[in-house]
This record gives structure tokens, C-alpha cells and sequence, in this order.
């Protein structure tokens, strides 16, 4: 069974740092397309960035470019999400995704 837990959110000012994790159980997640989606409150779903499976492809929205960066560790199995500079537009859950297989976010604010 798929199973994928996030961790790491949590409160920073502007301009702060934090790293998001994504246990994966269930499949080897490097074999498959990985996600990060975050949906502010009140708002949908919206992309982040992806890592391709495979050679590892990388791909981000526009507005996260230069400052996080989506890894894999093919041996743990887990997923990341470096944020730096982060901006009070940057606040909201984000979650790990594969497929239709999600997690249960993890909650980052950033707020002065």
C-alpha cells in the first residue's frame, strides 16, 4: 500500500528557510514522478515543482524558481523541498504527490 507522510512545516519569518520531507512507503519512488503541491487557504491546489523519475528532471513554477529546490534520496526513499527566501505568499499546506496517492500536508506560515 502507497502511503506518503510529509514533515517539516512549521512558522519562520520572511525571508526564513525550511526543508520538507516526504517519507514514501509502498514503491520505490524514485521509479515514479514526484510532486510538491501546496494549497493556501481558501485557494485550490497549486503546483510546486516536480522531479521526474529517472534521471531526476526538475521543473518548478515560475514563482519558487532560485529559491526551492526538489530532491530525492533513491536509497531512503524520501522526498524534499528546500525553501529559502521564503515569502508571507509561500504560506500554506503542502503536500507530497505521485499519481493519485497524496499525504496529509504539512503546514508552512511565513509571517512577520
Amino acid at each position: 500500500e502507497v502511503h506518503l507522510v510529509e514533515s517539516g512545516g512549521g512558522s519562520v519569518q520572511p525571508g526564513g528557510s525550511l526543508r520538507l520531507s516526504c517519507s514514501a512507503s509502498g514503491f520505490t519512488l524514485g521509479d515514479y514522478d514526484m510532486s510538491w503541491v501546496r494549497q493556501a487557504p481558501g485557494k485550490g491546489p497549486d503546483w510546486v515543482a516536480t522531479i521526474s523519475s529517472g534521471p531526476g528532471t526538475t521543473y518548478y513554477v515560475d514563482s519558487v524558481k532560485g529559491r526551492f529546490t526538489i530532491s530525492r534520496d533513491n536509497v531512503e526513499n524520501l522526498l524534499y523541498l528546500q525553501m529559502n527566501d521564503l515569502a508571507p505568499e509561500d504560506t500554506a499546506t503542502y503536500y507530497c504527490n505521485t499519481g493519485n496517492h497524496w499525504g496529509q500536508g504539512t503546514q508552512v506560515t511565513v509571517s512577520s
